[in-house]
Protein backbone atom coordinates (compact mmCIF):
# COMPACT_ATOMS: atom_id res chain seq x y z
CA UNK A 1 0.00 0.00 0.00
CA UNK A 2 1.81 3.21 -1.07
CA UNK A 3 1.75 5.88 1.71
CA UNK A 4 -1.22 8.28 -0.10
CA UNK A 5 -3.57 5.21 0.16
CA UNK A 6 -3.09 4.73 4.06
CA UNK A 7 -3.16 7.89 4.51
CA UNK A 8 -6.60 7.90 2.24
CA UNK A 9 -7.86 4.63 4.42
CA UNK A 10 -6.72 6.58 7.47
CA UNK A 11 -8.42 9.41 7.13
CA UNK A 12 -11.96 7.74 5.99
CA UNK A 13 -11.33 5.21 9.44
CA UNK A 14 -11.71 8.64 10.87
CA UNK A 15 -14.71 9.86 9.48
CA UNK A 16 -16.58 6.95 9.81
CA UNK A 17 -15.65 6.93 13.70
CA UNK A 18 -16.64 10.07 14.43
CA UNK A 19 -20.27 9.99 12.24
CA UNK A 20 -21.41 6.57 14.16
CA UNK A 21 -24.39 7.51 16.71
CA UNK A 22 -21.93 6.35 19.66
CA UNK A 23 -19.28 8.67 18.44
CA UNK A 24 -21.23 11.70 18.06
CA UNK A 25 -21.99 14.05 20.93
CA UNK A 26 -25.97 14.14 22.17
CA UNK A 27 -27.60 17.43 21.49
CA UNK A 28 -27.60 19.69 24.41
CA UNK A 29 -31.48 20.25 25.24
CA UNK A 30 -32.99 21.79 28.56
CA UNK A 31 -34.94 18.85 29.52
CA UNK A 32 -35.42 15.33 29.14
CA UNK A 33 -39.30 14.59 29.95
CA UNK A 34 -40.90 11.72 29.80
CA UNK A 35 -44.20 11.29 30.24
CA UNK A 36 -45.38 7.93 31.62
CA UNK A 37 -49.07 7.30 31.06
CA UNK A 38 -51.40 4.87 33.07
CA UNK A 39 -52.99 2.21 30.86
CA UNK A 40 -53.93 -0.34 32.96
CA UNK A 41 -57.43 -2.20 32.99
CA UNK A 42 -59.08 0.51 35.42
CA UNK A 43 -57.98 3.70 33.10
CA UNK A 44 -61.58 4.13 31.88
CA UNK A 45 -61.86 5.44 28.29
CA UNK A 46 -62.52 9.06 29.32
CA UNK A 47 -59.43 8.42 31.80
CA UNK A 48 -57.55 7.50 28.52
CA UNK A 49 -58.21 10.03 26.66
CA UNK A 50 -57.94 12.74 29.57
CA UNK A 51 -54.45 11.80 29.54
CA UNK A 52 -53.62 11.65 26.02
CA UNK A 53 -55.13 14.93 25.15
CA UNK A 54 -54.34 16.46 28.35
CA UNK A 55 -50.73 15.87 27.18
CA UNK A 56 -51.01 17.27 23.83
CA UNK A 57 -52.48 20.29 25.09
CA UNK A 58 -50.18 21.40 27.59
CA UNK A 59 -47.24 20.77 25.31
CA UNK A 60 -49.08 23.25 22.73
CA UNK A 61 -50.37 26.03 25.14
CA UNK A 62 -48.52 29.24 23.84
CA UNK A 63 -47.60 29.28 27.64
CA UNK A 64 -45.49 25.87 27.54
CA UNK A 65 -43.77 26.75 24.20
CA UNK A 66 -42.80 30.32 25.49
CA UNK A 67 -41.48 28.62 28.12
CA UNK A 68 -39.49 25.71 26.26
CA UNK A 69 -37.74 28.46 24.02
CA UNK A 70 -36.72 30.91 26.98
CA UNK A 71 -34.42 27.99 28.25
CA UNK A 72 -30.55 28.33 27.49
CA UNK A 73 -30.71 25.74 24.63
CA UNK A 74 -34.43 27.05 23.45
CA UNK A 75 -35.89 23.41 22.92
CA UNK A 76 -36.47 19.91 25.04
CA UNK A 77 -37.53 16.37 24.12
CA UNK A 78 -40.04 14.66 25.48
CA UNK A 79 -40.66 11.11 25.02
CA UNK A 80 -44.34 9.44 25.67
CA UNK A 81 -44.87 5.87 26.94
CA UNK A 82 -47.78 3.71 28.14
CA UNK A 83 -47.61 1.31 30.91
CA UNK A 84 -49.69 -1.24 32.73
CA UNK A 85 -48.09 -4.62 34.72
CA UNK A 86 -44.91 -5.72 34.33
CA UNK A 87 -43.89 -6.76 31.22
CA UNK A 88 -46.59 -4.03 29.51
CA UNK A 89 -44.84 -1.00 28.57
CA UNK A 90 -44.43 0.99 25.37
CA UNK A 91 -42.75 3.60 23.71
CA UNK A 92 -45.84 5.40 22.10
CA UNK A 93 -43.76 7.96 20.53
CA UNK A 94 -40.14 8.26 20.57
CA UNK A 95 -37.55 10.81 21.59
CA UNK A 96 -38.90 14.09 20.37
CA UNK A 97 -37.56 17.31 19.95
CA UNK A 98 -39.63 19.99 21.01
CA UNK A 99 -38.61 23.64 20.17
CA UNK A 100 -41.59 25.72 18.76
CA UNK A 101 -44.87 25.57 18.19
CA UNK A 102 -44.73 23.87 14.75
CA UNK A 103 -43.01 20.87 16.54
CA UNK A 104 -45.51 21.50 19.79
CA UNK A 105 -48.28 20.63 17.41
CA UNK A 106 -46.71 17.46 15.11
CA UNK A 107 -45.70 16.29 18.76
CA UNK A 108 -49.69 16.93 19.85
CA UNK A 109 -51.12 15.67 16.88
CA UNK A 110 -49.48 12.22 16.47
CA UNK A 111 -50.23 11.38 19.92
CA UNK A 112 -54.04 12.03 19.92
CA UNK A 113 -53.77 9.65 16.99
CA UNK A 114 -51.87 6.59 18.14
CA UNK A 115 -54.12 3.89 19.51
CA UNK A 116 -53.81 2.41 23.24
CA UNK A 117 -51.42 -0.12 23.44
CA UNK A 118 -52.39 -2.65 26.02
CA UNK A 119 -54.21 -2.61 29.55
CA UNK A 120 -53.68 -4.90 32.35
CA UNK A 121 -52.50 -4.66 35.74
CA UNK A 122 -50.55 -1.80 37.58
CA UNK A 123 -47.09 -1.23 38.20
CA UNK A 124 -46.05 2.12 38.97
CA UNK A 125 -42.65 0.39 39.88
CA UNK A 126 -42.09 -0.99 36.36
CA UNK A 127 -43.08 1.91 34.64
CA UNK A 128 -40.38 4.10 36.59
CA UNK A 129 -38.08 1.93 35.89
CA UNK A 130 -38.95 1.65 32.27
CA UNK A 131 -38.78 5.43 31.82
CA UNK A 132 -35.45 5.68 33.68
CA UNK A 133 -34.47 3.82 30.67
CA UNK A 134 -35.77 5.58 28.28
CA UNK A 135 -34.11 8.34 29.69
CA UNK A 136 -30.72 6.60 29.55
CA UNK A 137 -31.10 6.35 25.81
CA UNK A 138 -31.94 9.66 24.70
CA UNK A 139 -30.28 10.90 21.82
CA UNK A 140 -30.42 14.29 23.80
CA UNK A 141 -28.56 15.10 26.89
CA UNK A 142 -29.84 17.77 29.85
CA UNK A 143 -28.96 18.58 33.11
CA UNK A 144 -32.83 18.61 33.94
CA UNK A 145 -34.06 14.72 33.46
CA UNK A 146 -38.22 14.45 34.87
CA UNK A 147 -40.63 11.47 34.91
CA UNK A 148 -44.40 12.63 34.90
CA UNK A 149 -46.05 9.95 35.89
CA UNK A 150 -50.05 10.00 35.63
CA UNK A 151 -52.36 6.85 37.49
CA UNK A 152 -55.33 6.18 38.76
CA UNK A 153 -54.40 3.32 40.80
CA UNK A 154 -52.18 1.65 43.52
CA UNK A 155 -49.10 -0.23 42.66
CA UNK A 156 -50.27 -4.17 42.34
CA UNK A 157 -47.56 -5.48 40.52
CA UNK A 158 -43.73 -5.80 40.45
CA UNK A 159 -41.56 -4.07 43.05
CA UNK A 160 -42.37 -1.89 45.41
CA UNK A 161 -42.76 1.97 44.64
CA UNK A 162 -40.99 3.49 46.92
CA UNK A 163 -37.79 1.25 45.80
CA UNK A 164 -38.04 2.73 42.35
CA UNK A 165 -38.90 5.88 43.30
CA UNK A 166 -35.75 6.15 45.43
CA UNK A 167 -33.21 4.69 42.86
CA UNK A 168 -34.40 7.20 40.46
CA UNK A 169 -34.15 10.31 42.71
CA UNK A 170 -30.65 9.30 44.13
CA UNK A 171 -29.73 9.39 40.23
CA UNK A 172 -30.83 13.11 39.73
CA UNK A 173 -33.79 12.74 37.92
CA UNK A 174 -37.17 14.03 39.08
CA UNK A 175 -40.53 11.80 39.40
CA UNK A 176 -43.78 14.20 39.76
CA UNK A 177 -47.21 12.17 39.91
CA UNK A 178 -50.27 13.32 38.28
CA UNK A 179 -53.40 11.41 40.32
CA UNK A 180 -55.88 10.89 37.97
CA UNK A 181 -59.51 11.21 39.51
CA UNK A 182 -62.42 11.49 37.33
CA UNK A 183 -66.00 12.47 39.12
CA UNK A 184 -69.30 11.81 37.37
CA UNK A 185 -71.40 15.24 38.49
CA UNK A 186 -74.70 15.11 39.71
CA UNK A 187 -77.39 17.45 38.99
CA UNK A 188 -79.33 17.95 41.85
CA UNK A 189 -82.99 19.14 40.86
CA UNK A 190 -86.41 19.63 42.05
CA UNK A 191 -87.46 16.83 39.25
CA UNK A 192 -85.26 14.02 40.81
CA UNK A 193 -86.56 14.62 44.26
CA UNK A 194 -83.39 17.15 45.48
CA UNK A 195 -84.02 20.61 47.13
Amino acid sequence: MTRAMGVVVALLSLVLAFSSPAARAAEPVDLLLVLAADVSRSVTEPKFKLQREGAAAAITHPDVVRAIASGPNRRIAICFVEWATAGQQNVVIDWTMIADGDSARSFGGKLVEVPRSFSGSTSISTAIDFSVVQIERAPFKAERRVIDISGDGVNNQGTLVTEARDKVLAGGITINGLAIMLKRARCLTKENGNP
